[in-house]
């Protein structure tokens, strides 16, 4: 079976990785984060398979390298991850009581023996709506550290689970990686 590489230092992405039951092994993509989009999809898409080429770029053996990137969208304004607290804050705050999307673009380089690579490339939406928050909510939640890697200044995994009302999509996907579609389509490469 072919090697499979997972270029993030995501815990997430591991442990999602881990539960779907795919053998992987992780190399941390040093990427630089440019990006030349400017839809949510495309960019996402974009910043994945850059993660994944520059790991790919340093293989020798046939592996199908695995990038991931996520971003936080709401009307049209895209969030990363938060420089520091106050930027944080102002996204929770901006987030709380609305609708906003989260996007993840999957990238999968399939380096061949001869050196070639194939590339595959998706991304995916879910509709998050949080609850209403008061200030000192969001601050006590900031405190926690959780915010700080993630993209909109939140983990649904994690303690920000009671501000969310619903979601509309793949609950992994907003954790950072639709583990069910990406298991589908290693699936058709692995046969």
């Amino acid at each position: 079976m072919k090697k499979i590489i997972l270029a993030s230092g995501s815990p997430r992405r591991k442990e999602l990785m881990t539960q779907a039951g795919i053998p992987f092994t992780v190399e941390v993509s040093a990427c630089e984060e440019n990006i030349t989009k400017e839809k949510p999809e495309e960019i996402v898409q974009e910043l994945s398979e850059k993660k994944a080429a520059a790991v790919a770029e340093k293989m020798k053996e046939e592996a199908l390298v695995i990038g991931a990137d996520t971003v936080v969208v709401l009307e049209g304004k895209i969030m990363g991850k938060p420089r520091d607290k106050t930027e944080a804050f102002q996204m929770l705050t901006l987030l709380q009581g609305n609708i906003h999307q989260v996007w993840t673009g999957v990238s999968i380089l399939d380096r061949q023996a001869d050196g070639t690579v194939k590339k595959e490339s998706f991304a995916q939406k879910t509709e998050v709506e949080m609850y209403p928050m008061e200030e000192e909510e969001i601050w006590n939640y900031i405190e926690t550290g959780e915010p700080m890697d993630k993209a909109g200044a939140y983990g649904i995994q994690g303690k920000a689970l009671v501000f969310i009302k619903k979601i509309q999509g793949d609950y992994y996907n907003v954790v950072g990686l639709p583990i069910a579609e990406l298991y589908q389509r290693l699936k058709i490469r692995l046969r």
